[in-house]
């Protein structure tokens, strides 16, 4: 897949400044992707909801007030890019308003992905039908290297098997680059074992041993 140069290009502002939406046609075709806003807040937590560990940690709209509140923290970071992923219904009226990525064609093999039936329509006609996190890490290690970490990665029912989840992902790594990113990483569940072929095709390496511990 490839993606012309957008305003990132060349960066030397504030993390993600400058980041402007990215159309991407597959098969027949057309998704969006761009920064969420607050209304999209109520479709991604249904996607992040939307799965067997998601169904675990995820509440939905009975604490609506919890994900307005971490939107705002996102939202305010330029270091964080909280992605909406939409398919366009009417095509020739969004033509103007995003920089085409080009044609991606799907890989021919199962991707992980979120099980979800309905997917939130918006006002300009175009649905919700992923997301994914990402954020930009400073650090003085790796001679001050700048991280790309992609979290959060979901894709709906109604986008799945047309190889949307890789071309999403060669999405992220290249704008991680335009950002100045020298190194992308993620974490995913051991439990997930779909998810981490996935990601061995798209070239990752397991080389650390993640942990977590619960702060509250």
């Amino acid at each position: 897949m490839t993606t012309e140069a957008a305003p990132g290009a060349g960066h030397s502002g504030r993390g993600f400044d400058g980041f402007s939406p990215e159309s991407l046609d597959l098969a027949c075709r057309k998704f969006v992707i761009r920064r969420a806003t607050e209304a999209d807040v109520p479709a991604l937590v249904a996607l992040l909801g939307d799965d067997v560990l998601g169904a675990t940690r995820e509440s939905g709209t009975e604490e609506a007030d919890v994900y307005a509140r971490a939107f705002s923290l996102i939202d305010a970071d330029p270091n964080q890019l909280l992605v909406a992923v939409t398919e366009i219904a009417d095509q020739a009226e969004f033509a103007e308003r995003t920089e085409p990525m080009g044609q991606a064609e799907p890989p021919g093999q199962t991707e992980p992905a979120v099980e979800t039936e309905t997917a939130d329509q918006n006002h300009d006609g175009s649905t919700v039908v992923g997301t994914l996190q990402l954020s930009l890490l400073p650090s003085l290690s790796r001679r001050g290297a700048l991280r790309l970490q992609i979290e959060a990665v979901r894709i709906g029912a109604s986008a799945q098997g047309i190889g949307l989840g890789t071309a999403v992902f060669e999405w992220a790594h290249e704008c991680g680059r335009r950002f100045g990113a020298r190194l992308a990483q993620l974490t995913t569940d051991k439990s997930r074992t779909d998810a981490q072929r996935f990601y061995d095709r798209l070239g990752y390496v397991a080389s650390h041993e993640g942990m977590k511990l619960p702060l509250d």
